[in-house]
């Protein structure tokens, strides 16, 4: 199983999606039947879209949709669009900042993301995209866990937490298994660090 390190993984096209969506676009990339590619990348588009329903009232909503899907790409994924495809040039765009409902929050490190994520992956009728996108949503989850703690965690953590979080609605495959994702050393090194001038001082006190 690989090791993943932000250092040495792609750099988001569009930080607001987050890596999930990234990652089921550069999936629906390496689909060689046409057919297939096109009804994931319309999945892809219903989950944007539910990640994002502010925009719901905007006149041209689907069209932003369909022109983030081809910028995360890098324009590579070849797929029909009820739209005119975005030129390239639109990949050195800044796009404009997307902004997510102010609701609690049951674990803050996951971030509103993976709970909308959840709510999405409950309402979907396609079991095969529906697997996948619940695979990509414990692979981040995983991570967001290591990013926070510092810490590794078990495979079998995250399946709880991820009941927990869709009141046991979603259940990942059997013999899944997920990413190895390790604790920067670094930031495990600067926490170590805080703490101990913490103690100091409160010991000088």
């Amino acid at each position: 199983m690989d090791l993943e390190y932000n250092s040495s993984r792609n750099k988001l096209v569009i930080s607001e999606y987050g890596r999930h969506i990234q990652k089921l676009v550069e999936h629906a990339m390496t689909l060689k039947n046409r057919t297939e590619r096109q009804k994931m990348a319309n999945g892809i588009i219903e989950i944007m879209g539910e990640l994002n329903p502010q925009f719901r009232d905007i006149v041209d909503f689907k069209h932003k949709l369909w022109d983030h899907l081809f910028l995360i790409s890098n324009f590579q994924l070849d797929v029909d669009s009820p739209y005119e495809k975005p030129v390239i040039e639109k990949l050195f765009e800044k796009p404009e900042p997307l902004a997510y409902p102010k609701n609690k929050i049951k674990y803050n490190h996951y971030g509103k993301v993976i709970e909308l994520m959840i709510e999405e992956a409950i309402k979907m009728q396609d079991n095969e995209l529906k697997s996948k996108l619940i695979v990509a949503i414990a692979n981040q989850m995983k991570k967001s866990y290591v990013n926070w703690n510092l810490d590794t965690v078990d495979d079998e953590i995250i399946f709880n937490q991820l009941a927990k979080l869709s009141n046991k609605k979603l259940h990942i495959p059997e013999g899944t298994e997920l990413f190895k994702f390790m604790p920067n050393p670094k930031q495990q090194y600067a926490r170590k660090k805080k703490k101990n001038n913490r103690n100091h001082r409160n010991h000088k006190n």
